[in-house]
């Protein structure tokens, strides 16, 4: 029994004394960092916390404003999951205005209304797809008696209005899959693959078929095939004002996908032009052309939904949360944050949402200027939150019924569970992580690095392995 008590003695002391050396051992690895000569002109901050207690273990710069990149995520998810709960789920209706005749003739439109579901047409999970809800819609119809549409297919987006991009994107990202805006009715994550057809160093490279095809858009390539080694820096261009997408920048001859993914402009059009397509495909008769509300001419009101045929429940917030940290996906991230202001009662726009976000943390004790954002993706380069701001959010879900959720949510990089943000010269990671029985939160952000993004991602990897 003494030898137990003197074993359990001494593992209690090498246990603070471990704790008490930890804040010096990360002093001297952040002080390693900052001298290093890609952070010459760079911002550097860093926080841990007890995650149990909030004590501060160490700081560095923990009031500075810094670009978070995807980090941010974990700040706009934890919100949805307080304001929304681990259960939510959206409900997109599927109805039509106008009646039905004896003949099976609907006098009126058919109408897909969003409610902001980020998921409807995902690839993601088996219930979401787009062969699974489109066979949903159709059967839904089929069961009410209608065989022919004397109107149109109408996607109906209205309800997190006009403005699809948050203010403070830049021009190069919103015609990528990673840049697509936001809408009321999300359709397939607003994307679509371009094919490409590559060539010799220096020639200009090629265009073949679009997945699914896009017979309603052309495409022209200003895109050059470039050596091997250089990478994907192939960028689509969204048509402004035209129907034309334009292709720039290099694809290096060695990557092996020959493929990028674009951004959907008009989701709620394209949701209504494949269900169009799939009722004529079964021989349907339908009779306008697809249409979105905001392509509902000036002067003429938006049809009612008089009567509803099925509704479309999305994946619990929950699971929709795991896809959204674990594959860092912007869309998801505006939706939710828009979803805030529609629960709060707000008219739906991304800086509502924000003011929501905001609002919640403050009455937590976070000044919104430490949470000083635009979106809730982390795209833009103006948003400006302090590693206290990503470890006080950390520390406080840690109590919270559906922390096991936010937990699993976050990758695992470096052994550690924690999410990643890169944005222009700009790297950062906030997570967990436990050290001789004692769970640590953290964040780190370096801004405005020199040389390349590997290299510096290491050297942060190097520093937050003291929390090993």
């Amino acid at each position: 029994m003494r030898k137990l008590v003197l074993i359990i003695n001494i593992l209690f002391v090498a246990g603070i004394a471990s704790a008490q050396d930890l804040p010096l051992k990360l002093r001297t690895a952040f002080n390693r960092l900052q001298q290093d000569s890609q952070c010459r002109y760079a911002s550097v901050s860093l926080t841990v916390m007890d995650a149990k207690t909030g004590d501060v273990v160490f700081a560095a710069n923990p009031d500075m404003g810094l670009a978070t990149a995807s980090t941010l995520k974990t700040v706009t998810s934890a919100t949805a999951f307080y304001l929304l709960g681990k259960d939510f789920q959206y409900q997109t209706q599927v109805g039509y205005s106008g009646s039905i005749a004896a003949d099976g003739t609907l006098n009126g439109d058919i109408i897909i209304k969003g409610s902001g579901d980020p998921t409807l047409g995902s690839w993601r999970w088996e219930n979401t797809k787009e062969r699974v809800v489109l066979a949903a819609i159709v059967s839904s119809i089929q069961k009410a008696g209608i065989k022919k549409i004397a109107g149109r297919i109408i996607g109906d987006e209205s309800v997190f209005g006009t403005q699809s991009i948050p203010e403070g994107w830049i021009w190069q990202d919103v015609g990528n899959y990673y840049g697509t805006g936001t809408s009321g009715l999300v359709w397939r994550e607003n994307q679509f693959d371009i094919k490409l057809k590559t060539g010799s160093v220096g020639s200009l490279i090629g265009i073949g078929n679009t997945v699914p095809a896009m017979p309603y858009y052309q495409f022209k390539s200003e895109l050059l095939n470039a050596p091997a080694g250089t990478g994907d820096k192939a960028y689509a261009f969204l048509p402004l004002g035209n129907q034309i997408f334009y292709l720039r920048g290099t694809y290096a001859a060695d990557q092996s996908k020959k493929s990028i993914s674009a951004a959907l402009p008009d989701p709620a059009f394209d949701a209504a032009f494949r269900l169009a397509d799939t009722l004529r495909r079964l021989g349907f008769i339908t009779g306008g052309p697809a249409s979105a509300a905001s392509l509902v001419a000036t002067g003429q009101l938006m049809p009612a939904m008089r009567t509803t045929l099925t509704s479309i429940a999305s994946p619990q917030l929950s699971k929709i949360i795991y896809w959204l940290n674990q594959k860092s996906i912007n869309l998801y991230a505006e939706q939710l944050l828009k979803t805030l202001a529609w629960k709060a009662g707000q008219p739906v726009s991304t800086m509502n949402g924000v003011k929501v976000l905001q609002d919640f943390w403050k009455a937590r004790g976070i000044d919104p200027d430490a949470l000083n954002i635009v979106d809730g993706s982390g795209l833009s380069p103006g948003d400006r939150v302090t590693t206290k701001t990503l470890a006080q959010v950390l520390k406080t879900v840690k109590p919270e019924a559906w922390f096991p959720d936010y937990y699993e949510s976050l990758p695992t990089y470096n052994g550690m569970k924690m999410k990643s943000g890169t944005i222009n010269n700009g790297l950062s990671y906030a997570g967990y992580q436990t050290k001789n029985g004692r769970e640590y939160c953290f964040a780190i952000i370096v801004n405005n690095y020199g040389g390349s993004t590997s290299a510096m991602r290491q050297k942060l990897f190097r520093t937050l392995d003291e929390l090993k």
